[in-house]
């Protein structure tokens, strides 16, 4: 048995994102006196932090009223005028704002870095004194004999492949507290051992996921027009039966954040996410933005879906799920941080007043409850059937449909269906042989560009002696299932090229797995169509290290 330090908290937060810097923050403005500490797995605070961003501020207000004073960097850049095209392959057609709810319009909103924002929120909790630890991932969830979780475990350091100590080993710690939030984003590893334990997902929808990929570019200043966002639908995805869109936002510097999502609930096994990333960008009408610029950043993550049905109970034995961990992003907005910062506060507010009642370790149902009656909650369920819809009847008829039902919704309080199901991603996928290859073009490496040397610019790296972090519950099933039946989708649906299929040796084909490459989007744990995939935190400090992404 490996002796463990062990570090008492009042409260242990995992992931330094928006939802987790928010909860450190809140409680320590409830009661300066409460012991915090946020745990994130990137080499520092941003580092793993992804989003477009155009960013609504309502929770920020809440938290921090004078944050526009502050040097905050979101303040950088307020939204100037905001457009939503339609594509075809040659051309695009302008959506009027006004036939569109009031709710989707970007006036009042900012645009700018997400990971430079949770460096200033960072900044602000440790003026506060919470203790924030970059580059150490919490790994195992540590309950007690009653099955309540009373803490996270961080992962060892100096392990070599084989799981064995290295002379520079280092176990991890046990950070205890009387309650943890768990904060990691969409498909935390963790969060998904805590939804099967305690079975959170028994009355919601599952969650279905998007996956963004996403550059940053110094464009031609004569092109740039700071605080003008762009959003597009309908091509290229729209030519094999998938759905998802593009944005393009004018931020500080005069660069420009651009970036691609696409449904996971794609049915053709040949479809190429980043391919498909890669042609929208050669578009006459962005392409007409990023010509004579220069591409400085790269990088990819999975993005919530589901919507309000999709949200799972919140509470259990000794913590709570806030933020991306739970899935709240108003996916027709294509925003998240706003409501996961809110889930963030509630969470430190139920959190406070059990600790002064002297509780600890219990089922915070309170906070469950004061979601699900907040602000979250009315502006999820006005949108709660625009992905399913389009998920179920297309781009074009789909979206007129989810448009009709969220202006029901705003304007009579239902909408013309009841809350509509959803299925996995991975069940999605259909047989190769039921499709056609599809030939993309290569890339000319001024506006598309290979993965591999995309990778490079998300600045990723891992130790390269220690385990593989995406673990294969059958090694055989790859070659057996997966390449056989749906053409090897996995050497496809990664945006980072982690996954290969090669025959080194003559025997015949093997996954190859790339896990230097990995840049944590969790594609591959959830789009897999044997869910035989399962993604864990490596070595602490591995992944992207993102710039002002």
């Amino acid at each position: 048995m490996i002796e463990r330090e062990e570090m008492p908290y009042d409260v242990v937060i995992v992931g330094g994102g928006p939802a987790g810097l928010s909860t450190a923050i809140r409680l320590k403005q409830l009661d300066p006196e409460l012991q915090v500490c946020v745990l994130e797995k990137g080499s520092e605070v941003g580092a793993h932090i992804l989003s477009g961003a155009t960013f609504d501020p309502k929770a920020l207000d809440e938290l921090l009223p004078e944050w526009r004073e502050m040097d905050c960097p979101m303040a950088e850049v307020a939204v100037t005028d905001s457009w939503h095209w339609h594509l075809t392959k040659k051309k695009k057609f302008s959506i009027p704002h006004l036939i569109q709810p009031k709710f989707m319009g970007n006036h009042g909103n900012y645009t700018g870095s997400l990971g430079n924002l949770c460096r200033w929120l960072a900044e602000q909790a440790e003026a506060l004194e919470v203790e924030i630890f970059p580059g150490f991932p919490a790994a195992e969830i540590l309950y007690d004999e009653a099955g309540a979780v009373i803490g996270v475990q961080t992962g060892d350091m100096g392990v070599d492949r084989e799981g064995e100590p290295k002379g520079d080993f280092q176990p991890g710690m046990n950070l205890l507290g009387k309650y943890t939030v768990f904060c990691e984003g969409a498909r935390g590893h963790l969060t998904k051992r805590l939804k099967a334990k305690y079975d959170l997902e028994a009355n919601c929808q599952p969650q279905v996921y998007g996956l963004g990929m996403k550059e940053l570019w110094d464009i031609d200043p004569a092109k740039h027009v700071a605080g003008r966002v762009i959003h597009t639908q309908g091509w290229p995805l729209s030519e094999n039966d998938a759905w998802g869109g593009g944005f393009l936002y004018h931020q500080a510097n005069g660069q420009v954040s651009l970036g691609f999502v696409a449904a996971l609930d794609y049915k053709n096994p040949y479809i190429y996410p980043f391919e498909e990333f890669q042609r929208w960008k050669q578009h006459p009408e962005i392409k007409a933005i990023l010509e004579g610029g220069k591409r400085v950043a790269y990088g990819a993550r999975v993005i919530n879906e589901g919507g309000w049905q999709s949200v799972p109970q919140l509470a259990f034995p000794g913590g709570v799920l806030a933020g991306c961990s739970a899935g709240f992003v108003n996916v027709p907005r294509i925003k998240g941080s706003h409501t996961a910062m809110k889930s963030g506060m509630l969470a430190a507010e139920s959190i406070a007043a059990a600790i002064k009642g002297e509780r600890a370790q219990d089922t915070l149902q309170d906070y469950d409850e004061a979601v699900r009656s907040s602000w979250i909650a009315d502006e999820l369920k006005l949108v709660q059937n625009a992905e399913p819809m389009v998920a179920k009847w297309g781009g074009e008829l789909g979206t007129l449909l989810a448009g009709a039902d969220m202006w029901l919704r705003t304007l009579f309080g239902f909408g013309i269906a009841k809350p509509m199901k959803h299925h996995t991603d991975a069940s999605a996928l259909q047989r190769a042989d039921l499709y056609k290859p599809i030939d993309y073009p290569k890339p000319d490496g001024v506006i598309s560009f290979d993965r591999l040397t995309s990778v490079s610019y998300s600045f990723t790296n891992h130790e390269e002696e220690q385990p593989c972090h995406l673990k294969l519950k059958d090694p055989a099933i790859p070659t057996t299932v997966n390449l056989p039946v749906y053409a090897g989708p996995e050497a496809r649906y990664c945006p980072a090229g982690v996954y290969e299929f090669v025959d080194t040796d003559g025997s015949g084909m093997k996954l190859q797995i790339n896990a230097q490459n990995c840049v944590h989007c969790k594609t591959c744990d959830i789009k897999d169509p044997t869910q035989n995939i399962e993604w864990v935190t490596p070595e602490g400090g591995g992944g992207p290290n993102y710039p002002n992404m």
